[in-house]
């Protein structure tokens, strides 16, 4: 079996080599090439597997993003895609070699980080991905959707804040320039949060609201008429209305956003499809029981390539020392790591002192972004700690400044 990489003259034998491997078939792009989530492949970025008549039988690619850490820190990150194998030639270990030769490429490349949405929740932690942040899906009767007023008036908290601004609705077709740049800001602050490239919007690849699918779009303007968030929309013929995401650059936006909606006239339920666990949203309803969750579920994995070249990364939020002895079966690689952080900025450096906590990488990975406890770990039995209080610590020292969500569907 051969590994080679894919070109832009790939591209169709590729597109038609993925779908069959999940029995899908390819939907027609637009005359100008876009409107298909497919469409914005980097072909330089792809790995064909070959069989020994030299026929694909196997793919992946990645996209060039970028990943906002804790902190507020941007950096580059390899997504991870269209992963298949043919039927015929699974169990023959296509995809481990693919995914070998992938996080080689990537390193290769200066990454020392890599993500993926795991279609199967079972597949990716053995080539070293965790799952580093969740979403959850909330549902609100229309006749039981009446917000509360907030009982902390006198705080200078964002959630109680009265919203000065304005709500429009709009066409998505009208306004994919401006849900760009709201996007853009919104994701810059948000650890977890990914980067939407131009070309994405330019091709409408992806789902709603970057796709073409028709949709509402309430955008928020602030005080000054400034586009600061958006919940893009649609009512079904069953009088639900869904939200496919909500934008707001804080929590009185987001708030403003989540009132018109749950106002709307002709509506019997709304769902919000991705919410980030322990929302204040819920806590807002008059009624606290209206609010229904549903769909909680996983969504970024996070696989670390260079452990030290990451630690020291992120942004930090609380000072300590601790010393991770880090296994990395897939690739064959261990390191014990000396982490030492002070002042918001880590050290990590090799050490031969004995290990607060042993871990796999792919455990790593999920406490990364802070959005899972290594205490949690623990409990599992998945992440052994050597002495008391090392738990304790490593959920200070892991834990962000926000939890981490993630809205963009690759």
């Amino acid at each position: 079996m051969e590994i080679r990489p894919t070109t832009e003259q790939d591209r169709g034998l590729f597109v038609d080599t993925m779908h069959t491997a999940f029995g899908l078939f390819p939907d027609t792009p637009a005359e100008d090439g876009g409107g298909v989530w497919w469409s914005a492949l980097e072909m330089d970025r792809g790995l064909f597997a070959l069989a020994e008549d030299g026929r694909p039988v196997g793919t992946t690619a990645s996209y060039s993003f970028e990943l906002t850490l804790p902190g507020e820190v941007l950096v580059p990150v390899g997504g991870v895609t269209a992963v298949g194998v043919l039927p015929s030639h699974r169990r023959r270990g296509v995809l481990s070699a693919m995914m070998r030769r992938q996080l080689t490429e990537l390193r290769a490349r200066g990454d020392f980080l890599s993500v993926l949405l795991a279609s199967e929740a079972t597949i990716y932690g053995r080539f070293g991905y965790g799952p580093a942040t969740y979403t959850q899906r909330l549902t609100v009767p229309r006749r039981r959707a009446a917000l509360g007023l907030p009982r902390a008036l006198g705080t200078t908290d964002s959630t109680n804040a009265p919203d000065a601004g304005s709500v429009e609705v709009l066409r998505r077709a009208d306004c994919a320039e401006v849900l760009e740049e709201v996007y853009d800001r919104y994701r810059r602050a948000q650890p977890g949060a990914l980067s939407r490239p131009h070309r994405w919007w330019a091709l409408r690849a992806g789902q709603p609201p970057i796709a073409p699918a028709a949709r509402y779009v309430a955008l928020h303007r602030d005080a000054d008429g400034i586009p600061d968030g958006y919940a893009g929309y649609t009512v079904g013929d069953d009088r639900t209305l869904t939200v496919d995401e909500t934008i707001a650059g804080d929590d009185a936006v987001f708030t403003a956003l989540a009132r018109f909606v749950l106002e709307h006239d002709l509506v019997e339920k709304v769902v919000f499809k991705h919410v980030p666990p322990g929302h204040p949203l819920r806590w807002q309803l008059a009624d606290f029981r209206a609010g229904e969750v549903g769909g909680d579920t996983d969504w970024l994995w996070v696989r670390l390539l260079d452990v030290p070249g990451a630690l020291t990364a992120r942004g930090w939020f609380a000072d300590g020392e601790l010393v991770l002895d880090v296994e990395d079966p897939f690739l064959g690689e261990h390191g014990r790591h000396l982490l030492t952080v002070r002042d918001g900025k880590a050290e990590c450096v090799p050490t031969d002192r004995e290990p607060d906590l042993s871990l796999d990488v792919r455990d790593l990975g999920s406490v990364y972004l802070g959005g899972t406890a290594p205490s949690t770990l623990v409990r599992a039995g998945h992440v052994r700690a050597h002495r008391q209080g090392a738990a304790a610590l490593a959920d200070a020292l892991f834990r962000g400044e926000r939890a981490p969500h993630c809205l963009h569907w690759f």
